[in-house]
């Protein structure tokens, strides 16, 4: 009875120091050292363009929305 009293929110917490070290160990396990500036190189870029992407929507809807404020007086 007591296995179906656990709270799902203690099965998902962040890792802790230990395991995170076992989590690197793992990636340079799987991917190698000469992969992983790589792999970091990938993920940037990724974000810095959806950083950039996520700007240039935001600027052509302040630009949508300064452009109706002129037309409507």
């Amino acid at each position: 009875m007591s296995i179906l009293n656990i709270t799902p929110q203690l099965l998902l917490s962040m890792p802790s120091g230990g395991e995170w070290l076992w989590v690197i160990l793992v990636v340079v396990i799987f991917f190698g050292g000469k992969k992983i500036p790589e792999l970091a190189r990938g993920i940037g870029k990724g974000i810095r363009e959806f950083n950039d992407a996520k700007d240039g929507v935001k600027s052509e809807i302040e630009a949508g929305m300064k452009k109706d404020d002129k037309v409507k007086p």
